[in-house]
Protein backbone atom coordinates (compact mmCIF):
# COMPACT_ATOMS: atom_id res chain seq x y z
CA UNK A 1 0.00 0.00 0.00
CA UNK A 2 1.16 3.55 -0.73
CA UNK A 3 2.91 5.26 2.17
CA UNK A 4 3.59 8.96 2.72
CA UNK A 5 6.68 10.69 4.02
CA UNK A 6 6.20 13.07 6.94
CA UNK A 7 6.61 15.96 4.50
CA UNK A 8 3.96 14.56 2.15
CA UNK A 9 1.53 14.09 5.05
CA UNK A 10 2.04 17.70 6.13
CA UNK A 11 1.64 19.05 2.58
CA UNK A 12 -1.51 16.99 1.93
CA UNK A 13 -3.10 18.17 5.19
CA UNK A 14 -2.26 21.79 4.36
CA UNK A 15 -3.54 21.58 0.76
CA UNK A 16 -6.83 20.05 1.91
CA UNK A 17 -7.20 22.58 4.74
CA UNK A 18 -6.54 25.55 2.44
CA UNK A 19 -9.05 24.24 -0.09
CA UNK A 20 -11.84 24.47 2.46
CA UNK A 21 -12.68 20.78 2.06
CA UNK A 22 -14.52 19.08 4.92
CA UNK A 23 -12.77 16.79 7.43
CA UNK A 24 -13.31 13.89 5.05
CA UNK A 25 -11.44 15.81 2.33
CA UNK A 26 -8.26 14.48 0.88
CA UNK A 27 -5.95 14.27 -2.07
CA UNK A 28 -7.25 11.99 -4.84
CA UNK A 29 -4.75 10.36 -7.17
CA UNK A 30 -5.76 8.48 -10.29
CA UNK A 31 -4.23 7.19 -13.51
CA UNK A 32 -5.49 5.91 -16.85
CA UNK A 33 -3.79 2.52 -16.45
CA UNK A 34 -1.75 0.74 -13.76
CA UNK A 35 1.31 1.09 -16.03
CA UNK A 36 0.90 4.86 -16.31
CA UNK A 37 3.65 7.20 -15.16
CA UNK A 38 1.28 10.20 -15.27
CA UNK A 39 -1.21 10.76 -12.48
CA UNK A 40 -4.07 13.18 -11.98
CA UNK A 41 -4.09 14.79 -8.54
CA UNK A 42 -6.90 16.83 -7.03
CA UNK A 43 -8.31 17.84 -3.66
CA UNK A 44 -11.72 16.22 -3.16
CA UNK A 45 -14.32 16.32 -0.37
CA UNK A 46 -14.13 12.55 0.12
CA UNK A 47 -13.30 9.26 -1.57
CA UNK A 48 -15.12 7.91 -4.60
CA UNK A 49 -17.01 4.64 -4.17
CA UNK A 50 -14.16 2.28 -5.11
CA UNK A 51 -11.15 4.30 -3.96
CA UNK A 52 -8.44 2.78 -1.83
CA UNK A 53 -8.10 5.00 1.25
CA UNK A 54 -4.72 5.83 2.76
CA UNK A 55 -4.86 7.66 6.10
CA UNK A 56 -1.49 8.61 7.50
CA UNK A 57 -0.81 11.15 10.23
CA UNK A 58 -4.15 12.86 9.60
CA UNK A 59 -3.60 13.10 5.84
CA UNK A 60 -6.18 11.42 3.61
CA UNK A 61 -5.15 10.14 0.18
CA UNK A 62 -7.71 8.47 -2.07
CA UNK A 63 -6.44 6.24 -4.86
CA UNK A 64 -8.40 5.31 -7.95
CA UNK A 65 -8.04 1.65 -8.99
CA UNK A 66 -5.28 2.18 -11.58
CA UNK A 67 -3.31 4.51 -9.28
CA UNK A 68 -3.67 2.06 -6.40
CA UNK A 69 -2.11 -0.69 -8.51
CA UNK A 70 0.63 1.59 -9.85
CA UNK A 71 1.55 2.98 -6.42
CA UNK A 72 1.05 -0.09 -4.23
CA UNK A 73 4.77 -0.44 -3.45
CA UNK A 74 5.66 3.27 -3.52
CA UNK A 75 6.10 6.19 -1.13
CA UNK A 76 4.71 9.65 -1.85
CA UNK A 77 7.00 12.57 -1.02
CA UNK A 78 6.42 16.30 -1.51
CA UNK A 79 8.45 19.44 -2.12
CA UNK A 80 7.41 23.08 -1.85
CA UNK A 81 9.50 25.65 -3.74
CA UNK A 82 10.22 29.25 -2.73
CA UNK A 83 7.08 30.43 -4.53
CA UNK A 84 4.86 27.93 -2.71
CA UNK A 85 4.38 25.53 -5.62
CA UNK A 86 3.98 21.91 -4.60
CA UNK A 87 5.51 18.97 -6.43
CA UNK A 88 5.01 15.34 -5.50
CA UNK A 89 7.60 12.63 -6.01
CA UNK A 90 6.94 8.90 -6.16
CA UNK A 91 9.74 6.92 -4.53
CA UNK A 92 10.40 3.22 -3.96
CA UNK A 93 9.37 2.07 -0.50
CA UNK A 94 12.20 1.30 1.86
CA UNK A 95 11.91 -1.46 4.40
CA UNK A 96 13.12 -0.47 7.83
Amino acid sequence: MLTLTDTASTVVRELVHRSGAPETGGLRIDADTPQSKDFSVSVVPGPSANDQVVDQDGAHVYLGHAADEALADKTLDARVDEEGRVAFDVLPQTIS
